[in-house]
């Protein structure tokens, strides 16, 4: 894997993933999401699906880490999505550890359909009613775990979930943070079983989290000084088309 990014690969297409990483960390210091999606659709672009997961998943683990810990009342968040999480644990974990018996179509096609079913919903505001019994949680949970395990892109239940309760801006952001951070850590254990998450992956990892902290950063500085109404619709616009690309690709 380090021979892939640092040898094999073009100093501009090494730009490019860096620049990715910078990308994806801003809009997830902007918007408090998308992350995932962005990483996997643009990676994609030039490494395999199995490739490009386990690059992404301390990224993925630390920022959430950070940004759930920052939120309000993490204990409270915690048990308040318990049942969500154990959920998703279950059915991501059984679906990451066979991720090598998939072919690489669906691990794309499973990409692209996560990326349409995240920005649909939320560009025409779409909610599904979702009630307080908690086999809405443990629904939401195992849809993300299975959409995750072969993506690593588990966001679109997750969202619906917290828009169909209608939650508040501060516990969405909270809720968002702590189920990420479940699943970065469910995504690295079941990876690590299987010899897909190794040594070899640590250091561009490693670089990946460094340039998107510095992302994550710069979006959190300028959150409050950007119509955020319009770079999150421009977010969902550019996810619906490159979410389209991958399904079309997909049967080509």
């Amino acid at each position: 894997m380090i021979e892939a990014i640092t040898l094999s690969y073009p100093l501009d297409m090494v730009a490019f993933i860096a620049f990715c990483f910078v990308f994806a960390g801003l809009v997830k210091g902007i918007i408090g999401m998308g992350m995932p999606a962005i990483l996997m659709v643009t990676l994609t672009l030039f490494i395999p699906p199995i490739e490009a997961i386990p690059i992404i998943v301390l990224p993925m683990l630390f920022v959430n880490v950070f940004q759930f810990m920052r939120g309000p009342s993490p204990k409270i968040t915690a048990k308040k999505y318990s049942v969500f999480a154990i959920s998703l644990v279950a059915v991501m974990m059984v679906t990451a550890v066979n991720i090598r018996s998939f072919p690489e179509e669906v691990l794309l096609t499973s990409i692209g359909l996560a990326m349409v079913l995240f920005a649909v919903p939320s560009l025409f505001g779409w909610r599904f009613p979702v009630g307080p019994h908690p086999i809405w949680q443990v629904l939401g949970g195992g849809a993300s775990g299975l959409i995750g395990g072969l993506s690593s892109v588990w966001s679109p239940p997750v969202v619906m979930y917290l828009m169909g309760r209608n939650v508040g801006k501060d516990e969405f952001i909270g809720a968002i943070g702590f189920i990420f951070m479940i699943g970065s850590v469910t995504l690295a254990v079941a990876l690590g079983s299987i010899a897909v998450l190794t040594a070899d992956v640590i250091l561009p990892s490693i670089i990946g989290l460094a340039l998107t902290m510095l992302g994550f950063r710069a979006g959190e500085m300028i959150r409050h000084k950007i119509d955020l109404e319009m770079f999150r619709r421009l977010v969902l616009i550019a996810f619906l088309i490159m979410g389209g690309r991958l399904i079309l690709i997909s049967f080509i």
